[in-house]
């Protein structure tokens, strides 16, 4: 049991949680924090390996961050301590001395993924020479010149008995021997031209032959070698239940998301059960340059991810007392809807914050069943447009379908503008400015939503400063597209204004509430076609 590490601060005062913090969504434990910074101070001054985690320098190419975590333990004796992991491997190695070992490490030497990975290896050589070599560039060249000059003179002769036929027509001489000679021509001339290739094109689909097998073989033992990892990775609970990656995951719609127990939360969980610890609290934080594509901040707290963390910790967790999911002890408060303008065709309100917009699936209460029952003779889907959970401020409701249909019109058209007021966590450089910064869902943690360039879809947010208080700034955000989280997202990430929003628990660090709310709203009225300007005051 190497990997216990004892506090080097004094915990005696501090009280142990009732149940292990709900992993993901939650605000670390003090014991966690302080693991945390022990942890922190050792990545400061460590001299066991090497890696460029960009805290000097983050704007080098060849930086990397990495997500760390602790778990604080109790071990047989009674003795409180922590265990420390990283996710992934770092300096290509998945082991070091501090750190608890991955739940399979696949470079174990003479294991069988480096073994497959030689023979891969010894595959992609053998493709690469045969495609590269001079035999295979010449043939290929010579049947490809060849193919592409017999279809131009195959072409060039039907073009040539087109125009014949259509000389006839307009002659009114119309021959069908003649028609038929030449069709027997044209398929003549196809079988000469094929025959006087065919030794050429038997060369060079020998070639290709050798490299189709080749790699069809790369990607059966491709295949196998990811089966066998799976197979492999197996994974412990409170009562030594085991299951395996194909075990967790087999109830799922899609494929098992790359590197699924390699994060630190499910390393750090084994490695409690392997040796009788019993588990406390954790923290996962990120150290080092922040990320391109996701959220990642130096320093700062993650939770879990859901695509491939909750499968396997839901089975890890099995038979430990786990706190409620805050959000849904959020939810259970109940907060008052006002009413800011109202006619018989729309309703414009103030959405709380901590409110849903639209029923989930396991929280009914919501805007939209509030409206419900509040307009029972309405008619059509009520809520024109949306705001996150977390945010509070305008929205507008339509009494029936004629009138959502012409507001949605206008959201479509991007005739209607909004103006929201964000409190961010820090200082600006600027004073206004624009954010272009594409965004898609993360597949492997749903709802939040990161960067792509690559399929992301067209967001773009103006912003201006409102004022800077106590290191803190207030802004105004006209968001020119509507996207999931784009505010969120265009405020805390590293390409955006690089300041969370405070209270933003999925971009930033957990506080009260989130400090974004839509305060204004410009809309042409369905009826009457009059200009309205309905503002919301803030709270904050």
């Amino acid at each position: 049991m190497t990997k216990f590490i004892h506090f080097n601060s004094d915990i005696n005062s501090i009280s142990l949680p009732d149940a292990f913090d709900y992993p993901y969504n939650y605000t670390p434990h003090t014991l966690a924090k302080i693991a945390s910074d022990e942890l922190q101070e050792y990545l400061k001054t460590q001299s066991d390996f090497s890696h460029d985690f960009g805290i000097k320098n983050p704007y080098s190419n060849d930086a990397l961050g990495k997500m760390f975590g602790v778990l604080v333990v109790k071990n047989t004796e009674g003795s409180i301590g922590y265990l420390a992991a990283f996710s992934g491997k770092i300096a290509n190695s998945t082991q070091h001395k501090h750190f608890v070992p991955p739940v399979y490490d696949v470079l174990e030497k003479n294991g069988f993924y480096l073994k497959t990975e030689e023979n891969l290896n010894r595959i992609n050589k053998q493709i690469l020479e045969l495609e590269n070599s001079i035999d295979y560039q010449d043939i290929k060249s010579r049947y490809l010149t060849t193919k592409a000059s017999h279809e131009s003179l195959l072409t060039e002769e039907q073009t040539k008995v087109k125009e014949r036929r259509k000389l006839r027509k307009l002659e009114h001489q119309q021959d069908n021997q003649l028609n038929i000679n030449e069709e027997f021509y044209l398929r003549e001339y196809e079988v000469y031209l094929k025959h006087k290739i065919a030794p050429v094109k038997k060369e060079y689909l020998g070639f290709q032959n050798k490299i189709e097998q080749l790699k069809n073989q790369r990607k059966e033992l491709s295949a196998w070698v990811q089966q066998e990892i799976f197979k492999h990775y197996i994974f412990l609970n409170n009562s030594n239940e085991k299951q395996n990656s194909l075990d967790i995951f087999k109830d799922s719609t899609q494929n098992i998301p790359a590197g699924s127990g390699d994060c630190c939360a499910p390393k750090l969980l084994q490695y409690a059960f392997l040796n009788n610890l019993t588990p406390i609290c954790m923290a996962e934080f990120w150290w080092g340059k922040p990320s391109k594509t996701y959220v990642r901040k130096h320093l700062n707290y993650y939770p879990a991810c859901t695509g491939k963390c909750k499968p396997i910790l839901t089975h890890m967790l099995k038979g430990i007392t786990v706190n409620e999911n805050p959000l849904y002890v959020q939810l259970k408060i109940k907060k008052e809807i006002s009413i800011i303008y109202e006619d018989e065709f729309i309703s414009v309100i103030n959405k709380p914050h901590d409110l849903l917009t639209v029923s989930g699936k396991e929280i009914e209460d919501s805007v939209h069943s509030r409206m419900k029952k509040k307009y029972p003779e309405a008619t059509g889907p009520l809520v024109v447009h949306r705001l996150d959970m977390s945010t509070s401020g305008i929205l507008l409701i339509a009494k029936n379908e004629d009138t959502y249909k012409a507001l949605q019109a206008q959201f479509i058209n991007r005739t209607i503008h909004k103006r929201y007021v964000a409190l961010l966590n820090g200082k600006l450089s600027k004073n206004n400015g624009e954010i272009d910064l594409p965004l898609r869902v993360d597949l492997e943690d749903r709802p939040k939503q990161l960067v792509c360039y690559t399929h992301g879809k067209n967001a773009v947010t103006k912003w201006e400063t409102i004022e800077v208080k106590n290191n803190k700034t207030k802004v105004y955000f006209y968001p020119i597209t509507g996207r999931t989280h784009q505010l969120r997202i265009h405020a805390a990430h590293s390409l955006g204004l690089n300041t969370s929003i405070i209270g933003d628990d999925l971009y930033g660090q957990k506080e009260d509430r989130l400090y974004l709310h839509a305060e204004s709203i410009t809309f042409v009225h369905p009826k009457t076609k009059e200009s309205m300007n309905i503002t919301s005051p803030v709270s904050f």
